[in-house]
């Protein structure tokens, strides 16, 4: 433990996901290490974080407008939409180059263990964006986990119900080029098993 202010700090960023109590204080010290310009900066980063940046109105993408930059963009395809869980999806796979519709970010995944149910989700504004019928293929791209996998499972039951022209397909996921069986998941390996392809000689 240490005095006041350099506890609180600790304290606060033991609060962020993913930074445990060491990494914590390793990341307090180097801030009281640092000089005041470099702590400025951050500070003035953090502030103008939370008073610009806001969610896409159409979306839910992060965005510094009304309408984040894809769903601002012209040249997008319009006919479809590739739902993911969380804004660092969208970065993800718009690195690939292989997508060029639009995106829904869902705000998470069903998880009935962590009180996450789909009326916490934005589902109710994926299904608004089906009703004007410029939507012809629902891509949906939850993480390969639990959580992720009765997500799709949700969705592609409710969509089908909701708007049964509309395709709706599911990325595909299997083993890593370079990874062990023996270290694959259920779920992971379970997918690769319906995703086999015939192998023609």
């Amino acid at each position: 433990m240490y005095e006041g202010a350099v506890q609180d700090l600790i304290d606060e960023l033991g609060r962020l996901p993913g930074v445990g109590p060491k990494s914590a204080q390793r990341i307090a010290f180097h801030l009281l290490q640092a000089d005041a310009e470099e702590v400025s900066r951050l500070v003035t980063a953090l502030t103008e974080v939370k008073a610009k940046v806001r969610f896409c109105a159409e979306c839910g993408n992060v965005a510094q407008a009304e309408r984040c930059r894809i769903c601002a963009d012209p040249r997008r395809d319009r006919s479809a939409i590739c739902v993911v869980e969380e804004p660092k999806d969208v970065v993800a796979i718009e690195r690939t180059r292989e997508f060029h519709g639009t995106y829904h970010v869902l705000g998470g995944a069903i998880s009935p263990i962590d009180g996450v149910g789909p009326d916490d989700l934005r589902i109710r504004e994926l299904v608004k964006r089906l009703a004007d019928g410029t939507i012809q293929e629902v891509i949906i791209a939850t993480d390969p986990n639990l959580e992720g996998e009765a997500t799709a499972t949700y969705l592609s039951r409710l969509l089908k119900g909701a708007a049964p022209e509309v395709a709706v397909t599911r990325l595909a996921s299997g083993l890593p080029v370079g990874g062990d069986l023996e270290y694959a998941d259920e779920v992971t390996l379970g997918r690769a098993f319906e995703g086999r392809r015939r192998v023609d000689a």
